[in-house]
């Protein structure tokens, strides 16, 4: 099949006019399954490889010309930035052709909207949460916006596989497509798939297509990866006299908070460049953008660094979005995961990742956000620690975020393994969710109705009708719906001051914001804000409160130098087991890796040696002296809590435990009156026992976790969090090979 010819002719002329000498490997591979099937089709590849041509390439080949009287092409993103990013990208390639390009976000003007309802046509490019308001607002427009709707295709896939928005995407995708009376083809997108067979199966939930997942050859890809680590003081790993180096601002009397190693190397690392400083939550993104704009101050520089984040303004985040895409602009933006997806911003030099990320998959988004245009991917890892405590006991000896970092590397170095998909076996918040966005959409329903529509999802096969029932029954009780007389369920007033805010159509955790004002400017939100007079950190910078609008949620300050904390609410941090599997496997082994740098280098083997006296990672269990011991368990988050409470509810009294302290997922701290014969023997014995998962909720605990659980029955909670956060199957392999030579 030559795909060329197959294209429409304003294709055609787009890649002549780009000057492409040929069709990428993807691109090739996804015309053929397009146009030849009537497949889902999930295209995997790296970052930058012509993705997102690969799909719309042929979708709007075989839109073209046709008769549009609806909605042909549905879009979902998880960013409303990526959807800005692309909505121009379409807009340029479809301008000489008929195929309209849309956009639905709070952004977007009511004006676009309003056209785009009186005749819809072409593309339609979303976010879940935008498609959720959508379904509820607009429920009776569905039919006949939709009538012809032929292709889904799902962006950045692999941020929709392991949580509950995701799931909530697939379940509007099965009740637009029911209402609608169409069978759309599913098309997914994603640079960081580990499994394809498992992410074709999530894609295809539901769907009457089958899933194809071609496999194409991807050119070599070649990496500029390094990882370094600092100590937060003086002296450092490799070198006593690191921190006098030229490439380092000294700790002087002047500005003794400007010494931390790590943070002036990156100072002087992206000088002259373009960057991405990538943390891990938005409270480290502000407190290093602080202290590199400190370090410009000091230095006499102008302030060369931005900030970008999900609790900024609009304003904030696309003003850094449009520096990074000018070429002659050379600004670093210090980001969190907001960066971490598609955005196209620019010919980026490097990246540096602070301390490590939690998944593989975020590495290598991250790292992918650099090395377009021909040129390499590359990384720079800063690792920081404080100096332990001269009696620190062993598990504070060891640098975790180091030693995390080296194996997400390896991981993918040694099998090109990503996190697989990781499907919510009991969604009791979901399915509360989805329950009260039903009946606000469609209205009045008898139970029997509203059961067929809601546990037909596939997303809630696991989800018994007698569960249904129990939740209904509560609903009823707390006033969230309502029987009407002749026994049909409608939203009760309770439940309609939830739907009826705006803040119901997404399904992840969210805190009580303020927005911070600054004169006329708008900065972003905060948590939590102090007293009047006290000092906020946010956009990289340092304000006095000068007074609270508690009823409208505002904050009105002024900015003030210096540099304090931030807060911005939890920030969840979920490992899978394979990852502590291979930092253990870093103890054991002999190699030196070679992207890491000479403290790096000194660090680890520091760190080998001192796990090595102490027996570690060859034994779990160690002495710490007296009746103190350390476990290691070198398992995932939620088996490591599983583990965690079997010791404390099952093993504790046969043991004399006492003093329990932990560091998930890393190890475990307690006092017991056993020794390590008879602690094994214990905890094996308990962990092959047949048990029932709610032994391990304690009796009057309601583990509440997911952002609707609050409206759900205590007994649902409890059963959620033991069959399915709970990971006890992972945790009786972890066990199983405790003790084992």
């Amino acid at each position: 099949m030559d795909v060329f010819d197959h294209y429409a002719p304003f294709i055609q002329d787009y890649i002549y006019e780009h000057n492409w000498q040929n069709l990428r490997p993807i691109q090739v591979a996804a015309a053929e399954e397009i146009f030849n099937t009537d497949h889902n089709v999930l295209l995997s590849a790296s970052t930058a490889s012509g993705k997102t041509e690969a799909a719309f390439f042929p979708i709007l080949s075989k839109i073209n010309g046709e008769k549009a009287d609806s909605i042909q092409v549905l879009y979902i993103a998880p960013l409303k930035a990526l959807i800005n990013d692309q909505y121009e990208r379409l807009t340029n390639l479809c301008e000489p052709s008929a195929i309209k390009i849309w956009r639905w976000h709070g952004d977007v003007a009511q004006t676009q909207k309003r056209k785009m309802l009186k005749k819809p046509s072409g593309v339609l490019q979303i976010t879940p949460e935008s498609l959720e308001s959508f379904m509820i607002n607009k429920h009776m427009d569905i039919p006949r916006l939709f009538h012809n709707l032929q292709f889904i295709v799902i962006d950045e896939l692999h941020s929709f596989l392991r949580n509950d928005r995701g799931g909530q995407t697939f379940c509007l995708i099965q009740r637009l497509s029911k209402l609608a009376g169409v069978n759309p083809r599913r098309i997914g997108l994603s640079a960081t798939i580990g499994n394809l067979d498992a992410a074709s199966k999530f894609l295809g939930a539901g769907s009457k297509h089958e899933t194809s997942a071609p496999r194409v050859q991807n050119q070599k890809q070649i990496w500029r990866l390094s990882m370094e680590h600092f100590y937060q003081t003086d002296p450092q790993s490799a070198d006593k006299d690191h921190s006098a180096d030229k490439n380092i601002i000294p700790k002087t009397d002047k500005a003794p908070a400007l010494a931390d190693p790590g943070i002036g190397y990156i100072f002087e690392h992206t000088r002259g460049r373009k960057c991405l400083v990538f943390t891990n939550s938005r409270e480290e993104c502000e407190a290093v953008c602080q202290q590199l704009r400190a370090y410009c101050k000091y230095n006499h520089e102008p302030d060369r660094f931005l900030i970008h984040h999900g609790n900024l303004s609009p304003a904030l985040r696309e003003t850094a979005e449009e520096a990074m895409k000018d070429e002659d602009s050379y600004m670093t933006t210090c980001a969190t995961a907001t960066l971490e997806l598609g955005i196209d911003i620019g010919q980026l030099e490097s990246a540096f990742q602070i301390d490590a990320p939690f998944t593989v998959s975020g590495f290598l988004q991250r790292m992918g956000r650099t090395g377009r245009r021909g040129n390499p991917p590359e990384m720079h890892f800063v690792m920081r620690e404080e100096h332990p405590e001269s009696r620190a006991m062993l598990p504070d000896l060891i640098p975790w975020s180091l030693l995390q970092g080296i194996a997400l590397v390896q991981l993918y170095i040694e099998d090109k393994w990503v996190e697989p998909p990781q499907p919510n076996r009991l969604p009791y918040s979901l399915l509360y969710h989805q329950t009260m966005s039903t009946l606000a959409s469609s209205g009045e329903m008898c139970p029997a109705e509203l059961a067929i529509r809601v546990l037909t999802l596939v997303y809630f096969h696991n989800i018994s009708q007698n569960d249904y029932k129990i939740l209904l029954r509560h609903l009823l009780k707390t006033n969230q719906i309502e029987k009407t007389e002749n026994g049909d369920l409608i939203l009760g007033l309770a439940g309609e001051r939830v739907v009826n805010n705006f803040k119901f159509y997404a399904v992840f955790q969210e805190n009580e914001e303020f927005s911070v004002h600054a004169g006329s400017e708008e900065l972003g939100t905060i948590v939590k804000p102090p007293p009047v007079g006290d000092k906020i950190a946010i956009a990289g910078r340092v304000w006095v409160v000068e007074d609270i609008d508690r009823k409208r949620h505002q904050v009105y300050c002024h900015g003030v130098d210096g540099q304090i904390p931030a807060y911005f609410g939890d920030v969840p941090g979920d490992i899978h087991p394979r990852i502590l599997q291979r930092m253990r496997k870093v103890l054991s082994e002999k190699k030196m890796y070679p992207y890491l740098l000479p403290n790096a280098k000194a660090r680890l083997v520091q760190m080998r040696d001192t796990c090595n006296i102490a027996g570690v990672p060859k034994k779990q269990l160690i002495n710490l002296g007296g009746n103190m011991w350390v476990l290691f368990p070198w398992t995932g988050s939620y088996a490591f809590l599983a583990l965690e409470r079997l010791i404390k509810i099952k093993c504790a009294d046969q043991i004399n435990l006492r003093g329990f302290n932990s560091s998930r997922p890393y190890f475990m701290e307690f006092a017991m009156d056993a020794s390590e014969e008879e602690f094994l023997t214990v905890l094996k014995r308990e962990a092959e026992k047949e048990f029932d998962p709610m032994d391990l909720v304690y009796p009057k605990e309601v583990p509440v976790f997911d952002k609707y659980d609050e409206y759900l029955p205590d007994e649902l909670i409890r059963k959620e969090f033991a069959q399915s956060v709970l990971d006890i199957d992972e945790m009786r392999k972890c066990v199983a090979k405790m003790g084992l030579k």
